[in-house]
């Protein structure tokens, strides 16, 4: 479902038109001989096991591509070079060396040859191995977030499925990676069990925030979602004729391309609509969809705006992936096919079918192009295409990435100019409304030097849950962070605008990562004289005593004394806090390096070492608890291996809460939830020592926080961090600075 100004059904059309222009003048490449002569191809060669050819491109490395067909191609100069066919090592011991699907995956290109995945390490002409795979797989799936080096477009580009396609949808093993594919662990779909019929692929549907299973079964396939709301129905069923590759476009929109030599369809969302490609004359549809056309589909290409189809008939079909207007037109027959032909785009209407040809004498092939300007071609008057009406359309948030945090709001402008005596409508639609609300104003905004009017359109966008016109089975989870796109486009937009592109930005549902939150450190304990920063500086150890921790945080003492090193860039000098005085952190949010507000929302707190001399003044009874509340041992319990301290936001559930059915079954257990609406407080155990503790804001209504894991590196000083404590009253010297969520506990030497 998408929002829009105007609602309206998105169509993918073909028109077949004819033209006298042809359509592109053919040239060889054939450079680079030298560096190749005495040069054979190292290991075993690879091929591409399907009939059809297909060429990757990176869609964030514009020359960086992969070409599959009887040989492959790796190139990072767009093919501009003579090359060799492409190898893995004979070492890495692969068998047959048959590829059946790759994917590039941030900086490295993952292929699956025989039935198993291996990582080319192009910037080190390096190989490696995934681990992880216990099943044979055919196919890896992913996306590439272009935008930044935003974490949450890191990790678009970080999650890799692994399948095979074809299996029994209810007994096959899926495996993912948040690795870029070096290390694969089981993935287990809620609902997989239940389906009938074969997978057709699994997508990390990010335009919905949604992990989407391809079930096909008696000639039908439908879309099966992970996440509310979507998992409390399915995609529109639509023909599954033979067996069909996906293309992800690039952009994270939600638009599919599905295809084989016989069928061509579309989704504008992420597969909750899939429709047939019609092919259309002028305003007649000549054909409901591809497969009345006879015409044998031999290679697709697309980029984040525009289509294009080469047939084995050698016609070539163009389009504009379009909010409204998706269309194609048929150009002019032109024999500019063979086998071995592939499509790509070089640029915006700019398209490319690449040959590889092999040389008699040299190993390497040379490559040869036939380049379309798009353009071009558009203006021959045979045609008879209709003029663009659109003189302008800018925005400043094209391309660029955006978070809304809770109760945030996101304000958007843009401008648009129609060409004189043209009149204009746009739409601004968002990918994922059940995640983002959308309202939008245009208007007249004055006029050019040439007397054109200018206007204007004002978008506000805020997370769903808070706009106050959407029911709750239709948003998604408050607690989740979810991704959405923002895209503005003209609807009654000619083919011929192929350089007004509609302008897109990404939004993040989610959490600031200019926020953080820091704990007050007003009394120090370097600042009494109990430590020196000095000395805290200089490879700083501490010992903590065996019968004080425990290694794996269940309360049981360890088999020898701990040796600490004490990070102090990390943690600068620890608070002091004496252990007869119940204490309670202040947590302060910041943004940048401004002071927001004094934290309110409920909190939790582990130290990092294991340490279990605390407890807390509450228990589940005195905190006034309906439900059993959670704590660490019962989080630590679901956590995984890469996410050991995984109590936040998403799976914090409160026992005040009418909706928590747990029963109160051990009411003198100690509550370890701090802030809200309880007065709950630490209380120390009479030991001297250094505390680092672990927190994390779990209130899902409160403005979040990035949260981040600890254990992978340098604390940083979002949602999640570290910090310590000792004891006094009086401003320190050498209060953490804003950007630390450190704190350190060190006890009085001296006990009262």
């Amino acid at each position: 479902m998408l929002v829009l100004i105007l609602v309206a059904a998105a169509m993918l059309w073909l028109f077949p038109l004819a033209t006298a222009q042809p359509l592109c003048r053919i040239h060889t490449v054939r450079t680079g001989k030298t560096l190749h002569v005495g040069q054979q191809t190292r290991g075993d060669l690879l091929y591409f096991s399907s009939m059809k050819t297909l060429l990757i491109k990176h869609p964030c490395k514009k020359r960086t591509a992969l070409y599959l067909g009887r040989q492959l191609f790796f190139t990072r100069n767009n093919f501009e070079s003579s090359l060799l066919p492409f190898s893995i090592p004979t070492w890495m011991q692969v068998g047959t060396p048959e590829v059946t699907s790759a994917h590039f995956a941030g900086s490295v290109l993952l292929l699956v040859v025989n039935k198993r995945v291996y990582i080319y390490e192009y910037e080190d002409d390096s190989w490696e191995a995934s681990i992880g795979l216990r099943h044979p797989v055919s196919h890896v799936t992913g996306e590439n977030c272009c935008y930044d080096d935003h974490p949450f477009c890191a990790d678009i580009s970080d999650s890799i499925f692994a399948y095979l396609r074809g299996a029994e949808i209810s007994q096959t093993t899926i495996y993912i990676s948040e690795t870029w594919g070096y290390k694969f662990h089981k993935y287990v779909h809620e609902r997989q069990t239940a389906q009938v019929g074969a997978l057709g692929g699994i997508f990390h549907l990010h335009s919905l925030s949604q992990v989407g299973l391809l079930a096909s079964d008696q000639g039908k396939a439908k879309f099966v979602y992970s996440d509310h709301p979507l998992n409390q129905s399915f995609g529109l069923p639509f023909d599954y004729n033979g067996t069909l590759d996906i293309l992800i476009v690039p952009g994270q929109k939600g638009f599919l391309i599905f295809w084989f030599e016989k069928s061509l369809l579309a989704s504008r969302n992420a597969g909750q609509l899939v429709n047939p490609v019609q092919v259309q004359e002028g305003s007649h549809t000549v054909y409901s969809s591809v497969f009345e056309t006879n015409i044998t589909i031999h290679s697709v290409a697309a980029n984040e705006n525009e289509l294009a189809v080469l047939t084995r008939e050698s016609n070539l079909y163009y389009g504009s992936l379009g909010i409204l207007t998706n269309f194609m037109i048929k150009f002019a027959h032109q024999n500019v096919w063979s086998q071995e032909s592939a499509l790509m785009f070089n640029n915006l209407g700019m398209l490319e079918i690449l040959t590889p040809l092999p040389d008699s004498v040299f190993p390497a092939f040379d490559f040869q192009k036939c380049l379309v300007n798009i353009q071009a071609v558009l203006m021959d008057p045979q045609l008879q295409v209709d003029v663009c009406k659109v003189e302008l359309l800018q925005g400043e948030f094209e391309n660029k990435m955006y978070v809304i945090d809770m109760n945030s709001k996101l304000e958007l402008t843009a401008l648009m100019i129609p060409r004189p005596g043209m009149s204009l409508i746009p739409l601004a639609v968002v990918s994922n409304p059940h995640s983002v609300g959308l309202q939008a104003i245009a208007y007249e905004d004055g006029y050019t030097y040439g007397g054109n009017t200018k206007h204007k359109l004002n978008i506000s966008l805020r997370q769903q849950h808070h706009s106050g016109r959407a029911d709750p089975n239709f948003t998604s989870s408050i607690k989740r962070p979810t991704i959405s796109t923002i895209t503005l486009d003209i609807a009654n937009k000619e083919i011929s605008c192929v350089d007004l592109k509609p302008l897109t930005a990404l939004i993040s549902v989610g959490c600031d990562l200019k926020k953080k939150i820091v704990i007050q450190n007003k009394i120090s304990a370097c600042y009494k004289g109990i430590l020196d920063p000095v000395a805290l500086q200089d490879n700083y150890t501490y010992v903590i005593e065996k019968e004080a921790y425990d290694p794996q945080f269940q309360g049981k003492v360890a088999n020898k004394d701990l040796v600490v090193n004490y990070h102090y860039e990390e943690l600068g000098c620890p608070l002091l806090v004496f252990y007869d005085t119940p204490w309670k952190p202040v947590v302060e949010l910041w943004r940048e390096e401004k002071f927001q507000e004094v934290v309110e929302a409920e909190y939790v707190l582990l130290e990092l070492n294991g340490l279990f001399t605390y407890t807390y003044s509450l228990t589940a009874g005195t905190a006034l608890c309906r439900a059993q509340p959670q704590n660490w041992t019962s989080v630590m319990r679901n956590s995984s291996e890469e996410r050991p301290f995984a109590w936040d936001r998403e799976n914090y559930v409160s026992c005040h809460d009418p909706r928590n059915n747990a029963p109160l079954k051990w009411p003198e257990v100690p509550y370890q939830i701090l802030g809200g609406r309880t007065a709950n407080k630490v209380i120390f155990n009479q030991r001297n020592g250094i505390y680092i503790f672990f927190i994390s804001v779990v209130d899902p209504y409160y403005r979040c926080t990035m949260p981040i894991s600890i254990m992978s590196g340098p604390v940083s000083s979002y949602l999640c961090a570290e910090w310590a404590l000792s004891p006094t009253s009086s401003p320190s010297p050498h209060p953490s600075p804003p950007g630390t969520l450190t704190s350190i506990q060190h006890l009085p030497l001296t006990s009262a």
